[in-house]
């Protein structure tokens, strides 16, 4: 069972004599286990460089804890299968380059992929996700394939946040329509994922590790979508994305909580309206009617004194609320 951490049956064995009688000498030990005593030594001696025994004299050794022993195994063991990995991966990234190269010279078409169908643009979606590990990129508008799921949208981007993954996001207001989206998304904000929000996109564009987009290719569908590799073309959607970025408004992370602060369905609620959600959008996300919405507003705007909506956005921009 432990031979996945370097450990050998005959490792374990005698390493289990020790945790239950440790003043056993390496002759007695031979004898109970039907070997040479210069064996037992060898491993012994294997078992001390592996953190599993401490010498406390000549010939005399103690069992360190099996919890601290092999939990420090186990992460050694996962440090070294993640730098075997990264480097794998290095060198699967380069092979692959110089072959789309190659391919590109002969076939400059192969720069883009075009994928038609749910199914089909589903399952290659889906490996390309497996595979990101350093950067993914989206400008995010309607339409989207399949039903929306805040749930599913929450595990996956806690997962490539699990893995380092540098995530920066635009999106529109009608993105954030879908019940729920919005707060979902400025959670997501203020543990890793980086979002901002503009009033219009072009299409919707995902870039994966700076190395591939996916590009919705009709408007108002995402039945077909293009493939783009590493290529000139790609390059101009990094730039098309910077763009966009650079102009998008933060949906950043909420500001810290104080005595005369909002609360946090209150700060939501005036993210909403930082966005330019009128208030029939903020009571579909917020899951309440657009009377009560304007209500909410309307106390926010006594408690601080003030008349219009205007002046409430401003003011909760000058206290650093939004």
């Amino acid at each position: 069972m432990l031979s996945t951490l370097g450990i050998s049956e005959f490792d374990e064995r005698v390493y289990r004599i020790y945790l239950t009688k440790s003043d056993r000498t390496a002759a007695e030990i031979a004898e109970s286990l039907g070997t040479t005593p210069s064996r037992v030594r060898r491993t012994v001696s294997r078992l001390v460089e592996l953190g599993m025994l401490r010498r406390e004299g000549h010939g005399q050794y103690r069992p360190v804890s099996p919890h601290t022993a092999l939990r420090a195994l186990l992460a050694r063991r996962r440090a070294e299968t993640e730098a075997a990995f990264t480097s794998v991966w290095g060198t699967v990234d380069d092979l692959a380059d110089e072959y789309r190269a190659r391919r590109l010279q002969e076939d400059p078409t192969g720069l883009v992929e075009v994928i038609t169908g749910e199914a089909e643009i589903t399952v290659r979606v889906a490996e390309l996700m497996q595979s990101v590990r350093t950067h993914f990129w989206v400008l995010d508008r309607p339409p989207y394939l399949g039903s929306y799921s805040t749930e599913l949208e929450e595990e996956l981007t806690m997962d490539l946040l699990g893995r380092g993954v540098d995530i920066r996001s635009v999106y529109t207001p009608e993105a954030l329509a879908q019940p729920e989206r919005f707060e979902l998304i400025t959670h997501l904000a203020q543990i890793g994922e980086q979002a901002r929000i503009l009033p219009t996109l072009p299409f919707r564009l995902r870039i994966m590790d700076r190395r591939v987009a996916l590009v919705a290719l009709v408007p108002g569908r995402y039945d077909r979508i293009a493939v783009v590799h590493r290529s000139g073309l790609l390059d101009a959607l990094l730039e098309l994305f910077d763009s966009y970025w650079q102009r998008g408004q933060s949906l950043g992370a909420a500001a810290p909580a104080t005595p005369d602060g909002p609360s946090a369905q209150d700060l939501l609620l005036l993210k909403m309206m930082q966005a330019g959600y009128k208030d029939h959008a903020i009571a579909r996300q917020l899951g309440t009617s657009a009377r009560t919405v304007t209500r909410r507003i309307a106390t926010i705007a006594s408690g601080l004194g003030l008349d219009t909506r205007f002046q409430v956005g401003a003011e909760a921009a000058k206290r650093g609320w939004i």
